[in-house]
């Protein structure tokens, strides 16, 4: 029995390993949103799902079997792992906070004093930017996929980036009047070209980058340069696909705002 996945530099196996740390982060998350739906008074439906689909997006990016593939075995996995864990996750679990929460947090100055200058639009895209980026290192990721500390730590980066990253869309403190509908379709933009660089040095590289996985077990169907130039072109469409799904929803928000708030038409004689 592991904690946490990590690469062992075995043959790959289908036999379940079971992985006691995601089911503790699992079982924590679950209990906290238990205990603050009590306090709220209750969660409107479409809350308890987006909780739901946050967590599940997590415990299936972290437990076997795709934990254990992303830790050795397939960069490409490892990209999946990391689309579930930054990108997806993070939004649908602030979605799922009930107000009484968003309020009791404006109520501590200096949590929200902190997140105000944390979440900041610019400082949030060079926060989660600059994560991709070293998460993706390969120095940082074969120094530390071999070990499960490191591995939880990448792990919990990502987290945390994506935490930072979705904040400005999708979070209700700090209030932001300015930073309306056009500019955070306009941040989300940005976030899809910002995210080319890791895309072209992943999938044009006429070597594999990464010794993780380059010495891995190998897995039939696939070589380590297929596995790696699909990784790249996962973190680029899949990527795109999230961010301009979510581009769409805002658009869609801001076309029922901007209905909402327009003058009555005359009617006709």
């Amino acid at each position: 029995m592991q904690w946490w996945c990590s690469a062992q530099g075995l043959a790959w196996s289908w036999t379940w390993r079971p992985y006691v740390g995601v089911w503790i982060l699992v079982a924590v998350l679950v209990v906290w949103y238990v205990r603050l739906a009590r306090r709220s008074g209750g969660v409107p439906a479409g809350r308890r799902w987006a909780f739901a689909g946050g967590v599940a997006s997590l415990w299936v990016a972290l437990d076997w079997p795709l934990g254990a593939l992303a830790a050795g075995y397939l960069a490409s996995v490892h990209m999946v792992q990391f689309l579930l864990v930054a990108l997806i996750a993070p939004p649908l679990l602030l979605l799922s906070i009930p107000e009484p929460a968003w309020e009791s947090l404006t109520r501590r100055p200096a949590i929200a004093g902190a997140l105000e200058r944390l979440t900041r639009p610019i400082v949030a895209v060079i926060v989660f930017n600059g994560l991709v980026w070293l998460t993706h290192w390969p120095r940082v990721v074969d120094g530390l996929m071999s070990y499960q500390a490191g591995s939880f730590l990448i792990d919990m980066l990502w987290i945390l980036a994506g935490f930072v990253f979705w904040w400005p869309v999708v979070a209700r403190v700090p209030a932001r009047a300015r930073f309306g509908y056009p500019r955070k379709v306009a941040y989300l933009i940005l976030a899809t070209i910002a995210n080319t660089g890791v895309f072209i040095y992943l999938t044009f590289s006429h070597l594999p980058v990464y010794a993780t996985y380059e010495l891995a077990p190998p897995i039939p169907w696939i070589s380590s340069r297929e596995d790696q130039q699909a990784a790249g072109l996962l973190m680029k469409m899949g990527g795109g696909l999230v961010l301009w799904t979510a581009i769409g929803i805002l658009f869609g928000r801001w076309y029922q705002a901007e209905e909402g708030s327009g003058a009555p038409r005359a009617e006709k004689a």
